[in-house]
């Protein structure tokens, strides 16, 4: 009940405010550094956003005038205004402009809020150089019948340097500018209507006043809102017509010139006021002397108070009548061309004169109205106070001003006196809040009630006033006129107060009445923590302390708190203590607020809780009936119940309670009727499950179940009509409520009878009952599943509030389903302890089987006597429909359970191998969500454990062969070689096989081989999508796409990943590859396809299995069925999204030939990344067909090359083909120093790499390069590295041996030429002299230097040259060198021998 400041609104972005506004504080910010949050999204204007690039250049000017607007400080260099309703703010510097407008949100915490969001920003200067220097947000009453006198829209009033006053729309559409004088505008302020408290207060107009240097202006508000309604419509037909030019309506005004004044900062219209006829005599004499003529009738006037200097505060009084509105220059213009000189002021719209007219009374400046001479009446002279601004009250009887001094002054506006100052407050903002009594706290009083009303009298006004004190960062509300300081809150040095003194303008008398409008009377932005706040007050904070109970109650209850948190020895003090201040309390809800405070403390116990609600209980009753509350009694009494139920449970969970009769598995089967088989196999799936699980469970309370502090229980439950509820709690504490009822009870530590009758009686309901024990059960799993005779203590706890009065009702109709099964059924569906829940689904079922069959049993003794056949099997029905659902949970729970017990299982991996995003956890399941899942739910649930585990497809494959090993048509040797295949690769897998042959069983349809592969594969690419350098991922999915047997199925899937995934990072790999005319590097690499050179590399590998595992689907899909996709019947009512598989069946046909021409791109690409080839641009081995063939969807028909192609392309092909099997050759074979350690690394990088030379030879096939070119440059490469055994396999492929021969003869040539001439030995040279010569100079002219082998032996070049002289015809022109080559030969190997 004291005075509060509450936050109501937050600023979605206001960093981005001001970064528009203050362009050189967005500098600052580091670069690379995030600003803001890219989520939120700001709709800001071209224009705007271009200031901010023509500022970015000034960086050195910029940060040395950093420190004038520093980033905390910004606010209070900006013009803000925010609307009475809440429903837009502007925050205006120079000649920007932001427009802020509310939205419902939730934040991060998930509640729902109201944020600021920026709904507009530009700049409002029409002409140069002129800046804002005030704004109003004004709403404006719709006249619509629906909803009449409500905010319809809200009009921005906008003041400028230049003397314009413009007005907008909350989008920024400028309505109407008016030049009403030519010096800057200073102040905006406005007056709307408000209902005259009692007859003697003058009614007061609406009008805007706008204050200049040294003239006020006026609008007439009714006026003025006929003209924006007028000028809006306008607009929206201007707009919908496409017309942009739109002369704005004249507008009628009363502008005055003040006098007799130096300086005016701020001014305050206080309206339309009557004098008195004492003080109009007494104005008449100060003014016209002893003689002056006194009127009957006291006249009208306007009264203004401006402050400034000389006089420091100025009073001005205009008497209405004495000057006639004045319009602006274009509507007298427009008057003189009338022949009427009648004219409304709101109702013209000048629209007609011509283009040439309208541009010069555009460039023309309006002429202005010469202002009515207005002198100061009097004045509050103080030659070195300077005032700052003035702040009207509601009421209109006092007004705020603050100076240069630091002091604020309180002044009787109707006196013209100051009545009180306050010190210390230099800069200070100001505002007032206006509180209404609520008549319905008064005191209740022993009074005689009169027949003729209300003795209470009407509702009282109270104001005060808050002072908002930057310098020192404090929020201060003051009683008036001469009140105490009510409240004080430290708010920090950066808000901004605002109060706009103004609420919905274009209402009246009739409206108000019928409606008051939901608005706000002052409001602190503090832009540090982005929020909008509001003082609250309390009406009884104005009455002074003598007369005021409610204050002597306050003190009490502040004593009272303090008391609370003192820590006493004594108890039975404080409780005496404790008691004698509630009792003194007078007011009831305050006393109600004492009582909360007491029962919600943690330092009094239980006893000294309930005595003092008894005593308080007590003195209520003891009191006279019409002078107690109703309310504060019941509450007290609901309270004690409360109080009197946690005694009776705690003292039930304290008694040393113990069943002995013994537990063993057939009394369990017999409870649960089963018979051994299926309580052996509920036993087995349990152990499993508990066995794999180990997710630790929750524990409350210090680990202590079944304790709860009484605090914490009192806030827990609520008494509504003598029915007990659980309040919105969290899970956790809902839990904790249930464990202290039921925990003991479960563990058969506690009476379970006396423990449900005296909830029961307490008034909880079954329905809540049976909710917090299910909630304890399937939270405690772990406690559960290690002491199985808590299964009989939740049989009989089920059974006796299954027997309640309102749990089962009997006249239920037979052909539905009882709610109270399904309320328990609904509960074990949504949990995700499938081990407590199957459990329950047992007990529940045992228990419902029991109780119809005993309904059934009485039923029958009825029908026996009055033979009432059809109830009979009425009853039958409903129990077989029951029976029915509660056999489908326990089937969905016991797969469920299966399910999870997968789910848990785990294998041991390296931490080496084992990725971020494997080594997440995987949400627990619950029959809800596989229900939710869609029909790939649980094949999705299994594929990301697989994902998680890093299974290879042939444990998948391996499991799904263990359910035929006992078909004796499956030869064993084949699931014996699975085994040493898997073995192999897989190890440690523990019981994962067992589990996953299980999970096959009973999922025969959900988990087919197909559908697994199908999920697997797209689990793995969606990973390997979000961490591309994770290549293995995208090899792991190939491998599952290639094990899907099903054409359709295979087609489909991989269709959907290249579309999806790969063929916009194939198409970004290309064309960087074609742009740099090699292999790129890292960084790339990086920038353009979004991963490194190597995972590049891998990328385009997988990419080209990909693509032709699709081909082969493609031509093996006509030939093969889609499959069906079955569900199991325990799972047919499944919702959800449709299945991966089910998508990949809707697909298209590719067109194979469009995916052949990307496979040769793929290829090649691959090739240029694995060889590190230079000079290639693989797109530039294509025409202009089959570049634009490229990266289209696979399934349209494009027109691709075909015919003869140009030799030129044909050529720069060939030496792509002979460069690429150059390379493969020469990275398999080549002989570096460092072998040993070569060798390895070349052995896993070939162990599934592509075999290149077949792949070349395919590609020259489709690039129409004569395959025979490269079959022949094959076979010279591997002789050129000395692998002559498979060049002698090679040369069987190639065709055109003759050629093939020559290059051959050249090989050995050089080889010989090596051994002879780069040796230079003595034999070596007898025997180069012993050579034909004709030898001689052919061997001299072989370079030696283009072999990649030396050290071949000289036997291996003697079958070489033999090899030659098969190949060569005798008619050859060689032949007769090569004959020369073998005695060269056979003379270099005698020696050698």
């Amino acid at each position: 009940m004291a005075c509060s400041i509450v936050q109501f609104c937050y600023f979605q972005d206001l960093q981005a405010a001001r970064d528009f506004l203050f362009p050189h504080l967005r500098e600052e910010t580091p670069s690379g550094a995030v600003r803001r949050d890219p989520s939120k999204s700001t709709n800001w204007e071209d224009d705007g956003w271009g200031a901010w690039e023509e500022t970015e250049p000034q960086e050195p000017e910029e940060e040395g005038n950093a420190y004038k607007t520093p980033k905390t400080s910004w606010l209070q260099d900006c013009v803000l205004s925010l609307s009475p309703t809440n429903d837009l703010m502007v925050i205006a510097r120079e000649q920007k402009a932001v427009f802020l407008v509310p939205k419902w949100k939730y934040s991060d915490k998930g509640k729902e809020e109201m944020q600021f969001a920026v709904g507009w920003s530009g700049s409002l200067n029409v002409e140069e150089g002129e800046c804002v220097t005030s704004a109003l947000c004004i709403p404006l009453a719709s006249q619509k019948r629906s909803s009449t006198g409500r905010p319809d829209w809200t009009c921005i009033v906008v003041g400028f340097t230049s003397g314009y006053v413009r007005f907008y729309t909350e989008n920024g559409v400028l309505l109407l500018a008016q030049l009403l004088n030519e010096d800057p505008v200073l102040q905006l302020k406005c007056r709307t209507y408000e209902i005259p408290r009692h007859p003697g207060v003058t009614e007061q107009n609406e009008e805007l006043s706008i204050l200049y240097p040294a003239a006020i202006v006026t609008i007439d508000g009714f006026s003025l809102f006929q003209s924006l309604r007028a000028c809006r419509n306008q607009v929206a037909k201007a707009t919908a017509s496409g017309n942009e030019h739109i002369q704005p309506p004249p507008l009628a005004y009363k502008k005055w010139g003040l006098q007799d004044i130096d300086t005016i900062i701020d001014h305050a219209s206080i309206g339309i006021m009557t004098l008195s006829p004492f003080d109009q005599m007494k104005t008449a004499s100060n003014i016209g002397g002893f003689n002056a003529a006194i009127k009957n009738s006291p006249p009208a006037m306007s009264q203004y108070i401006t402050v400034g200097s000389n006089p420091f505060t100025g009073f001005f009084y205009a008497l209405e009548g004495s000057t006639q509105p004045l319009l602006s220059h274009v509507a007298l213009a427009v008057a003189s061309k009338l022949t009427s000189a009648l004219f409304n002021a709101a109702s013209g719209w000048l629209g007609w004169k011509s283009k040439h007219e309208e541009e010069a009374v555009q460039k023309q400046k309006p002429k202005v109205e010469p202002a009515t001479p207005l002198a100061v009446r009097f004045g509050l002279p103080d030659s070195r106070r300077h005032g700052e601004s003035i702040c009207l009250s509601p009421c209109n009887t006092l007004a705020a001003v603050t100076d240069d001094f630091g002091r604020v002054i309180l002044l009787d506006v109707s006196r013209g006196i100051a009545i009180r100052m306050w010190k210390g407050y230099r800069d200070a903002q100001i505002g007032w809040i206006q509180i209404v009594e609520d008549l319905h706290e008064r005191v209740p009083e022993k009074v005689d009630f009169s027949p003729f009303g209300n003795t209470q009298g009407p509702s009282r006004v109270a104001q005060f006033l808050v002072i908002y004190a930057p310098r020192r960062g404090i929020l201060e509300v003051w009683s008036t006129q001469q009140g105490p300081r009510v409240g004080a809150f430290n708010v920090g040095k950066h808000c901004r107060l605002l109060y706009p003194g103004y609420k919905i303008m274009g209402l009246n008398n009739v409206i108000s009445q019928s409606w008051q409008p939901q608005t706000y009377q002052i409001c602190l932005v503090d832009p540090v923590s982005g929020s909008v706040k509001t003082v609250n007050v309390p009406f009884h904070l104005a009455l002074s302390d003598k007369k005021s109970e409610r204050a002597k109650d306050m003190h009490l209850v502040k004593k009272l708190s303090a008391l609370l948190k003192t820590k006493s020895p004594n108890l039975d003090s404080v409780e005496t203590e404790i008691r004698e201040l509630i009792l003194d309390i007078k007011y009831p809800a305050t006393k109600k607020q004492a009582l909360e405070s007491i029962l919600a403390s943690e330092r009094l116990p239980f006893s000294c809780l309930r005595n003092i609600t008894q005593t308080l209980m007590d003195t209520l009753k003891n009191q006279e009936l019409e002078s107690v509350d109703e309310g504060l009694l019941q509450f007290c009494a609901n309270k004690l119940k409360l109080l009197h139920l946690y005694e009776s449970v705690s003292q039930l969970n304290s008694l040393d309670f113990h069943s002995d009769t013994p537990f063993s598995d057939n009394d369990l089967a017999l409870l649960l009727r089963l018979d051994e088989k299926e309580l052996l196999k509920l036993q087995t799936l349990l152990e499993k499950y508990k066995q794999e699980s180990i997710r630790t469970t929750v524990r409350f309370s210090d680990d202590k179940d079944g304790v709860l502090p009484v605090k914490t229980f009192l806030e827990h439950l609520e008494y509504e009509k003598d029915v007990l509820n659980v309040k919105k709690i969290s899970e956790e504490e809902y839990v904790a409520l249930g464990s202290f009822f039921f925990w003991k009870c479960l563990h058969g530590e506690s009476s379970t009878e006396d423990m449900c009758h005296a909830l029961e009686s307490a008034g909880l309901s079954p329905q809540l009952l049976l909710s917090l024990l299910l909630s304890v059960w399937l939270s405690k799993e772990k406690d559960i599943l290690d002491k199985p005779q808590s299964v009989c203590c939740l049989h009989t706890m089920l059974s006796l509030l299954s027997k309640m009065k309102v749990a089962i009702d009997e006249t239920w109709d037979s052909q539905s389903v009882s709610p109270w099964w399904q309320q328990m059924r609904m509960a074990c569906i949504q949990s995700e302890n499938n081990g407590a829940a199957l459990l329950s689904a047992h007990v529940g079922h045992s228990v419902a089987a029991q109780i119809s069959n005993n309904m059934a049993e009485k039923k029958f003794s009825q029908t026996a006597l009055g033979t009432d056949w059809e109830a009979l099997t009425d009853s039958w029905e409903a129990l077989s429909l029951d029976t029915e659902y509660w056999k489908l949970l326990l089937k969905q729970l016991e797969d469920c359970l299966i399910l999870q017990t997968l789910l848990h299982s785990r294998r041991s991996l390296p931490a080496s191998k084992v990725s971020a995003l494997q080594a997440e956890p995987l949400p627990r399941l619950s029959v809800k969500k596989l229900l939710e899942g869609g029909k790939g739910g649980i094949a999705d649930s299994v594929a990301k454990w697989i994902f998680k585990q890093d299974l290879s497809p042939d444990v998948l494959k391996l499991a799904n062969k263990e359910k035929d090993l006992e078909n004796p048509d499956e030869p064993k040797e084949g699931i014996n070689r699975g085994f040493l295949e898997v073995s192999e690769v897989e190890m440690d897998l523990g019981a994962i096989p067992d589990l996953l042959h299980l999970a096959y069983e009973q999922f025969p349809c959900s988990l087919e081989l197909d559908v697994l592969h199908a999920h697997c594969c797209w689990e793995y690419v969606v990973q390997w999508n979000k961490d591309p350098e994770e290549a293995r991922f995208l090899v792991r999915s190939i491998e599952h796409l290639k094990h899907i047997l099903n054409a359709p199925v295979q087609n489909g899937i991989a269709l959907m990943m290249w579309n999806t995934f790969l063929v916009k990072r194939f198409s970004a790999a290309a064309y960087l590859m074609d742009k740099v005319g090699k292999s790129p590097k890292d960084r790339l690499c990086r920038r353009d396809v979004g991963m490194s050179d190597t995972a590049v590399t891998s990328f385009l590998g997988s990419c080209l299995d990909l693509l032709q595992t699709l081909m082969e689907a493609d031509v093996s899909r006509d030939e093969m069925q889609a499959p069906v996709l079955d569900t199991e019947d325990a799972w047919l009512s499944v919702e959800g999204p449709i299945s991966i598989v089910e998508l990949a069946l809707e697909q298209k046909h590719i067109h194979y030939p469009l995916v052949e021409h990307h496979s040769i791109l793929c290829s090649i690409l691959y090739a240029v990344m694995r060889f590190a080839l230079k000079t290639v641009k693989p797109l530039s081995l294509f025409d202009s067909k089959g570049k634009n063939a490229f990266f289209k969807d696979l399934t349209s028909i494009q027109l691709l090359p075909s015919g003869e192609m140009d030799p030129n392309f044909i050529s720069v092909r060939q030496q792509l083909l002979l460069k690429v099997v150059s390379a493969a050759v020469q990275t398999q074979h080549s002989i570096a120093k460092d072998r040993d350690h070569s060798e390895e690394a070349i052995s896993t990088s070939f162990e599934k790499d592509q075999d290149w030379p077949v792949l070349a030879v395919d590609l020259a096939h489709h690039l129409q390069v004569n395959e025979d070119i490269v079959r022949r440059h094959y076979v010279v490469e591997l002789y050129n590295y000395g692998v002559d055994h498979l060049g002698e396999e090679a040369i069987l492929q190639v065709h055109d041996k003759e050629v093939l021969a020559s290059q051959l003869l050249v090989l050995t040539g050089q080889r010989l030429a090596y051994a002879l001439l780069h040796t230079q030995t003595k034999e070596g040279m007898e025997l180069l002299a012993r050579l034909p010569p004709t030898l001689c100079t052919w061997l001299k002219t072989m370079d030696s230097q283009d072999l990649q082998n030396t050290e071949v032996p000289i036997t291996t070049t003697a079958k070489l040259v033999n090899k030659v002289i098969e190949l060569l015809p005798e008619k050859h022109g060689q032949y007769s060198l090569a004959l020369h080559l073998i005695e060269a030969v056979e003379a270099i190997a005698i020696p050698s021998l």
